[in-house]
């Protein structure tokens, strides 16, 4: 391509223009930095980034992360004039643009694909959702370490499938986020050279300077941290931009933080009130005045000037081109080469599970003393990874106690030494633990990471962004109740169930014996599209005799009849329950059997699941006219009166917990057989009066 820093320019006004009209028709958004960052974005993708816009979903792309999000409108032009092709729900390309100019004329609004966040399947060529401050760098370093991940498994020496680099591009937002500290730590420490992070020092936020709130040294920071550090002095400083891409690519022991600074809004006449142009549409007449300052005609809009595509085509479209066409050739001859690890590769790429990863799932003899669920979850994890190569995951400094220690041979630990192994240890940063794990999901492994369940508050967002963007990512957490005891309440669980089951598109499995932990990890492992959290216990709980009892495998429709009245006679009463406590509700059963009184045990590991069978299947479980339920869960009630109805028994948790031995737990909020037959017998006078009065 040959230098011609006038259409680079006239590119790069480009972007910034169709950036300010899009906002301004939307009425709504935030035009400035994409303005600010328009120079840094363009010289990226067309003298760097890695990446094909006919095939973009190359395995071997470079990955660009746009982290702070609300500078959407830089990547929908960037997508637009680079002409990325969109994909179907197959990943094949349709030959459309992932960006038309009228989609960008229809940003912000309803069923466009311009949102105001860039949102993963919605539209082609965003790698990840962004959105929440910082989240897109915790991906970041999830998918920098899935790139090590292949390259160590895959590459051969004479076949080097792998070798793409991550670019996340951020701002101060990012930066005062704690998720940036805990993911800038853990690739430090992990010395991805591949990774690279942008930071746009424009020093505005909402309120306005950043002096307001904000002082750091991010550069002494980030060495701490072990990384390389640049600086740009001027976003619009090409020569300087260029070295800094090409320095930080020519790092190979850790990551690089290239620090750049804009101003925010640059070329509009108010660009001195920063805070507007930050987070409002500039306005019609400081639209034309920013467009005369450009030499751009002010009467037009959403206006690509001759030769921008072409520019574009000449840059990154035929380096791309090139950069595939050459992976592909090399892909073809590895599949005559190494079929096997083609096979495996292809299947990831399909989101598929080899044959037979099921195959070792233990199950688990009648045991009245029992195991914990986090014990037996443990044992299936081993061996379901054992047969899913690209299966990888850690905790967050809790392996030993959460059980998620992979053991077979060969899993090994993911270390700047040992890229090939697949414990991950994330360190006591959950956060970061969570929007790492995204990012793995997002890269096609099969990830997990783990900590107990209080701690799910500090992966909330991560959490609900992987329900977003249906990513198979799974969370195990343990120590799911009251039942941890002398650790007291600030490590009981009391609200985070009902939370976690509030969020659309994540399936909350809480299993109650052993064979339970074996289906809720099948059934986790089966959605490819689907985030899973599989909550277990800390105390042993009994196994239950599966000869007496129904079959485990009724956790894969949520929830089912566990024991049920004799002879096929109407429940008198539905005991429901999860986790920890569904033996309670068996022995109690087991009493009112013995006393004649026809009584039915459900075990409802899933409501999600549950509720997305038919009317059919969830009458027969929850019979309409069986109004006389208990349900009984160490956790907030919030929700349990759909199942239960308004007037319902409920032994739950009204209160936080306290620090106790469990069986003082227990008796002082009410979690014995005692109680849970009392209310199961208040439930059937309750209804008998009920019907005595119609």
């Amino acid at each position: 391509m040959q230098n011609d820093p006038a259409l680079d320019q006239l590119c790069i006004n480009t972007i910034r223009t169709l950036s300010m009209d899009a906002v301004q028709k939307a009425n709504s958004g935030h035009p400035g930095t994409p303005m600010a960052l328009a120079p840094v974005g363009y010289h990226l993708w067309q003298n760097h980034l890695r990446y094909d816009p006919d095939e973009p979903l190359w395995p071997n792309r470079d990955r660009f992360v746009l982290s702070v999000g609300h500078a959407s409108m830089l990547l929908y032009s960037l997508l637009h004039l680079a002409n990325v092709k969109a994909v179907d729900d197959e990943g094949k390309p349709t030959g459309s643009p992932a960006v038309s100019l009228d989609d960008i004329e229809h940003f912000r609004q309803i069923d466009s694909k311009t949102p105001g966040h860039p949102e993963y399947r919605m539209t082609t060529g965003v790698e990840t959702t962004t959105g929440p401050l910082g989240q897109g760098l915790g991906n970041s370093v999830g998918m920098a370490m899935a790139a090590r991940w292949y390259e160590n498994h895959f590459n051969k020496p004479d076949a080097p499938l792998f070798d793409y680099r991550v670019y996340a591009l951020c701002g101060d937002g990012d930066m005062m986020e704690g998720i940036s500290h805990e993911a800038a730590s853990l690739a430090g420490h992990l010395k991805l050279s591949n990774l690279i992070w942008i930071y746009d020092s424009n020093r505005v936020t909402i309120e306005g300077h950043t002096d307001l709130a904000y002082s750091d040294d991010v550069e002494t920071r980030f060495r701490g941290y072990n990384w390389h550090t640049l600086h740009v002095n001027d976003a619009n400083d090409a020569a300087a931009l260029e070295a800094a891409f090409v320095e930080a690519k020519s790092i190979t022991d850790r990551p690089t933080l290239i620090v750049v600074h804009s101003i925010i809004g640059w070329g509009a006449p108010h660009k001195q009130d920063t805070s507007a142009a930050h987070g409002e549409p500039l306005g019609v007449e400081e639209v034309a005045l920013t467009k005369k300052f450009y030499g751009w005609p002010e009467d037009k809009f959403f206006y690509v000037p001759d030769g921008v595509h072409e520019r574009f085509q000449q840059g990154i479209g035929a380096r791309g081109k090139a950069a595939r066409e050459e992976w592909q050739a090399k892909y073809d001859a590895y599949v005559k080469k190494y079929p096997e690890l083609a096979r495996e590769f292809a299947q990831m790429e399909a989101h598929e599970l080899p044959a037979g990863w099921d195959s070792d799932i233990p199950t688990f003899d009648a045991d009245r003393k029992g195991i914990a669920t986090r014990e037996s979850s443990g044992k299936v994890l081993n061996a379901i990874a054992a047969r899913v190569p690209w299966m990888i995951g850690g905790a967050a400094d809790l392996a030993p106690s959460t059980k998620t220690n992979l053991k077979f041979e060969g899993a090994g630990s993911f270390e700047y030494d040992n890229y090939g192994g697949v414990n991950l240890h994330f360190g006591i940063r959950e956060h970061g633990m969570g929007a790492a794990v995204n990012g793995l999901a997002l890269s096609n492994l099969r990830p997990f990471g783990s900590t107990f369940l209080i701690f799910s508050d500090y992966m909330k967002p991560p959490i609900r962004l992987s329900a977003i963007m249906e990513v198979p990512a799974i969370f195990v957490f343990t120590h799911d109740s009251i039942g941890v005891g002398e650790d007291g309440p600030t490590h009981q669980p009391i609200e985070q169930l009902a939370s976690l089951r509030g969020v659309p598109g994540l399936t909350v499995l809480r299993p109650g014996d052993a064979n339970e932990a074996a289906e809720v990890w099948r059934v986790a492992m089966s959605h490819p599209r689907r985030p899973s959290c599989i909550v277990v216990s800390r105390q042993a709980l009994p196994t239950l005799d599966r000869t007496r009892y129904a079959s485990a495998k009724g956790v894969q429709k949520g929830a089912y009849v566990l024991a049920d009245a004799p002879d096929g006679q109407k429940p008198e009463v539905i005991l429901l329950a999860t986790g920890s406590e569904l033996s309670l509700c068996v022995d109690v059963y087991e009493k009112l059997k013995s006393e004649g009184i026809a009584a039915r045990v459900v075990s409802m590991p899933s409501w999600d699941l549950f509720e997305r069978q038919d009317e059919a299947y969830q009458d027969s479980v929850l019979p309409p006219d069986v109004d006389a339920r208990v349900v009984v869960e160490q956790a907030a009630s919030l929700g349990w009166d759909r199942y239960v109805g308004r007037l319902g028994g409920q032994v739950v948790m009204h209160t936080f917990g306290a620090s106790a031995p469990l069986a003082d737990l227990k008796k002082k909020f009410g979690f014995t057989p005692e109680r849970v037959y009392d209310a199961a017998k208040q439930q059937i006078a309750r209804v008998k009066t009920k019907r005595s009065q119609e």
